[in-house]
């Protein structure tokens, strides 16, 4: 049972994470609005702000079920959601470095994860 309950713990806190990487969506389609288009701006600069404040409240959820240090280091998780954002809505490739980067971020949360108690 406990197996289950950190498991299910990590996965929330991989959500709240994919949640904090919308905001930088949110961001960068707030900038492509630019001059043109003040209304585009304003929705995703409002938007923006509305995900990073359902992120705060639900961040400091997480870091409740877990010690700083594990919770800070599975942050790290943003670079590769970011990643996976940047391609889906922005049509970005990806090179070698940033699957060599990516693997290292997730090996490194991995061993962080598999060393954790649930609190």
């Amino acid at each position: 049972m406990n197996r289950i309950k950190k498991v299910k713990n990590i996965v929330l806190l991989q959500a709240v994470i994919i949640i904090y990487t919308i905001s930088s969506v949110m961001s960068k389609e707030a900038s492509a609005g630019g001059r043109e288009n003040l209304l585009r701006f304003l929705f995703f600069f409002c938007m923006e702000f509305v995900v990073l404040g359902v992120y705060a409240i639900l961040w400091q959820q997480m870091i409740k079920r877990f010690e700083l240090s594990v919770a800070y280091a599975n942050r790290s998780m943003a670079v590769v959601w970011s990643m996976v954002w940047a391609v889906i809505f922005f049509h970005d490739t990806i090179t070698p470095q940033n699957i060599a980067g990516v693997v290292l971020v997730v090996a490194g949360t991995l061993i962080i994860n598999t060393g954790t108690e649930v609190v």
